[in-house]
């Protein structure tokens, strides 16, 4: 079922204005929400897979994943792709994958696992599909963010606070949900989308 952008454009707001909102809550109240981010390994920093897309440490931070998450998500909501589902489905995987692969010691915040999950999941269903827009789509993803995917996932490429085993868990959350649920003509029947 093909979704467009317009019936899921009050989702997509409501997302990122979450996001925007406990920032702003966050530089109010004399507690620092950022302690709720993910440690890998670490049993309370568990709650960090559900959290950590939720949590920025500045506002350099929020505005730099705002931008492509918005872009990005309305590019899925326009897809054959149960927009809600997958982004859940990429945040949970990919958490679990940092919480369970990250490098110890770290708190992990930020919407960017879920932007490089998204950024995947449009290049893989994309090319998977076999539909002409799905694969024009990925193509532009590609184009506009192929070499910030590149760069981020790479610990020699990146700043020492930025999170790139949250880059590449989110990635390969991306990666494996496309693959999983994307629309592939098996046996002369197609296959929804998840």
């Amino acid at each position: 079922m093909k979704h467009q952008i317009k019936e899921e454009i009050s989702g997509i707001t409501l997302f990122v204005s979450a996001i925007w909102v406990i920032f702003l809550v966050d530089l109010v109240l004399p507690v620092d929400f950022n302690n709720l981010g993910l440690i890998p390994r670490d049993l309370w920093g568990s709650a960090g897979i559900f959290t950590m897309p939720f949590l920025h440490g500045g506002w350099g931070h929020l505005i730099g994943n705002s931008i492509p998450l918005i872009i990005l998500l309305c590019l899925l909501a326009g897809s054959q792709a149960n927009s809600a589902k997958i982004v859940l489905q990429i945040i949970i995987l990919g958490g679990v994958l940092l919480w369970l692969f990250g490098l110890p010691g770290k708190t992990h915040v930020g919407a960017s696992g879920l932007i490089y999950g998204l950024i995947t999941f449009l290049i893989v269903a994309g090319f998977r599909e076999g539909r002409i827009i799905a694969l024009v789509v990925a193509i532009i993803v590609a184009f506009m963010y192929g070499a910030t995917l590149f760069k981020g996932i790479l610990p020699i490429t990146v700043g020492q606070n930025v999170s790139w085993e949250g880059h590449l868990a989110g990635a390969i959350a991306g990666a494996i949900i496309a693959y999983a649920s994307s629309n592939v003509i098996r046996s002369g029947t197609r296959t929804p989308l998840a």
